[in-house]
């Protein structure tokens, strides 16, 4: 089954939730796993945090999800000055910013970013999904009743 949604969203936290909420149900309703859903959603977070952090001047952004043929692609795009690099390390301990582009990287199989300066920022992130067997049992001894 494939799943495909794309929600815009205001330049404020209080969509952040409601995108977690989407896109876990959405791989729930497919058994992917809690481990895999967790991580999914732990990038996608900070890829909605940056573009409400840094997605000005626009007050909007969006999120747009593909969940099929084993993968999930998320999208995250908005209409900010654009990122002027791309963090290689994790920035020193005493450095607050700069750790949510590192965090992404390490919970998702691929990571990418269409930077256009002065007109915005899509961080791609994509995964490969790991399946709950046992709740995929269930599902089917429901649908063989």
């Amino acid at each position: 089954m494939d799943i495909e949604f794309s929600l815009a969203l205001p330049r404020d936290a209080i969509g952040i939730p409601m995108v977690r909420r989407v896109l876990g149900d959405a791989m729930r309703s497919l058994n992917v796993s809690e481990t895999c859903i967790a991580e999914m959603l732990l990038a996608v977070s900070e890829a909605c945090s940056n573009a409400v952090r840094h997605g000005g001047p626009a007050n909007r952004y969006e999120v747009s999800a593909a969940i099929g043929f084993g993968r999930c692609e998320v999208r995250v795009a908005d209409h900010g000055t654009g990122l002027p690099t791309i963090p290689a390390n994790f920035p020193p301990p005493e450095v607050e910013n700069g750790r949510g582009l590192l965090i992404m990287r390490s919970v998702v199989d691929e990571i990418s970013f269409g930077i256009t300066p002065g007109r915005g920022t899509t961080v791609r992130l994509c995964k490969q999904l790991a399946w709950d067997d046992e709740r995929q049992a269930q599902t089917r001894q429901l649908a063989a009743v």
